[in-house]
């Protein structure tokens, strides 16, 4: 197959076909990442700054040594090895509900699968982060946790799937916060602006929010592209 173009992995799931491609980017000359979900791009190599972001800024929000995180949602690893650069740091746990994105790292066919891999401090759990989040995340020690790190949906009402919509819902954030220690971090990636009614929600449920936009250059468009990451504390 032409370095231009490579399909890596591409499997069934029940939420769509699931690809992992590589392409050789050609004005910049670099290979680049993708995922798509059905017809949806889920994550790319090209623009990772705004995963990044959840993990660096959702560690430098929480206070404290040897902290215990969770990331939902794995993608290709950017938010987990963000988070993983502090050592403060002391066990980071990554749930994702794709199997098969768990075993791109495992396998390396990914940049950052080796890295994470490697990271005695890090696992990865298969898993429904919703329904864990729902029910209480049960991943060995149980709640509460320093710091929950959330990169998943695009949008709080853009879901990847209907059933995560409930995690939205004053209740279900609710959920989040009583499983985090007093002070502890809740960061959540969307791909909007800051929502004014969102971060108005997060306020009556933890109290401390605020909305962080991180811009990035977007050589397609010339200009910068922007995300928003919403850090809130109990």
């Amino acid at each position: 197959m032409s370095r231009a173009f490579e399909v890596l992995d591409v499997r069934p799931t029940r939420m769509g076909e699931l690809m992992l491609r590589r392409r050789l980017e050609p004005v910049l000359q670099i290979d680049i990442w993708e995922v798509k979900l059905g017809e949806a791009f889920l994550m790319s190599s090209m623009f990772t700054a705004t995963e990044e972001a959840v993990g660096r800024l959702g560690i430098a929000d929480t206070q404290g040594d040897a902290l215990r995180v969770v990331v939902g949602g794995l993608g290709l690893g950017c938010t987990a090895a963000a988070a993983l650069e502090s050592d403060r740091v002391a066990e980071l746990t990554v749930i994702d509900a794709l199997a098969e994105v768990i075993e791109w790292h495992e396998r390396g066919l990914v940049p950052l699968g080796p890295t994470l891999v490697a990271d005695e401090r890090c696992r990865f759990v298969h898993g429904d982060f919703f329904a864990m989040a729902h029910d209480g995340i049960d991943v060995g020690g149980g709640p509460p946790f320093d710091a929950i790190l959330v990169d998943i949906d695009h949008t709080p009402d853009f879901h990847l799937d209907e059933s995560h919509a409930g995690f939205y819902s004053e209740g279900g954030l609710q959920r989040v916060a009583d499983q985090l220690v007093p002070g502890g971090t809740f960061a959540l990636w969307s791909d909007d602006p800051p929502d004014a009614g969102f971060t108005a929600l997060l306020g009556r449920v933890f109290g401390d929010v605020r909305a962080e936009i991180v811009e990035f250059p977007n050589h397609y468009t010339g200009a910068n592209s922007a995300c928003t990451v919403y850090l809130s504390h109990p």
